[in-house]
């Protein structure tokens, strides 16, 4: 047995799709849209592992007079009006969770932290326990905080008592994209094009994640 099939085992194998019975909330926070990209790509790999799928952003919480002055972050604004924001309600209803948030100097940003400041009342009431977790972000350069932003997300989500379900290296297509263990990340020009393809990456992540939630969820895990 190679080096890669003791390391990754069967993740390549084809598998027949079935309702998994697992609610994912795709939840991501996007000024110009490379992250809300990455939740489409992540709601993609959710649904076809067979997972009840909700899109959801946080709410803007920004000036409105720094958005204006950001032609790409007001169009953007603009043209997802209609995904839904996301209420504490969706985090008691799903099994798992994906979370896409931009890089803000090595840190989430304000708008994710203000709505994940405001889950105090499902975590005193142990409703956020056990759900299984995952991140992704961006950057503008290869080395601009990705992991740190990652990392400080999971930070939050340890006290929630959840569970985070990392890609790590489980599937050789993660090398391709970076191979960050941590989550996908992405580098974003200055054009607004990621410099990395990680379309097949953010996919099976959200895969894994709802494969992890679904173990636990039976009992195998």
């Amino acid at each position: 047995m190679s080096f890669l099939k003791k390391l990754f085992g069967n993740s390549n194998k084809e598998e027949s799709i079935e309702m998994s019975n697992i609610k994912l909330a795709v939840i991501y926070y996007s000024s110009t849209g490379s992250n809300y990209q990455l939740a489409k790509w992540a709601e993609d790999g959710g649904t076809a592992a067979g997972a009840e799928v909700k899109l959801l952003k946080v709410p803007e919480t920004a000036p409105q007079a720094a958005i204006d002055s950001n032609p790409a972050w007001k169009a953007h604004l603009e043209e997802t009006a209609d995904v839904p924001e996301v209420a504490l309600d969706d985090l008691e209803w799903a099994d798992a969770i994906v979370f896409s948030v931009p890089t803000r100097f090595g840190n989430m940003p304000a708008q994710m932290k203000n709505f994940l400041d405001t889950t105090g009342g499902l975590w005193f009431q142990g409703k956020l326990a056990n759900k299984v977790v995952s991140a992704m972000s961006s950057a503008s350069n290869a080395h601009g905080g990705q992991e740190a932003t990652i990392l400080s997300l999971y930070t939050t989500m340890y006290h929630w008592g959840a569970i985070v379900a990392a890609p790590g290296y489980t599937d050789p297509l993660l090398f391709a994209s970076g191979g960050n263990p941590y989550g996908t990340s992405v580098t974003v020009g200055q054009d607004g094009k990621m410099q990395e393809n990680v379309e097949e990456a953010a996919k099976y992540q959200a895969k894994r994640t709802v494969q992890v939630a679904e173990s636990l969820k039976k009992g195998s895990l």
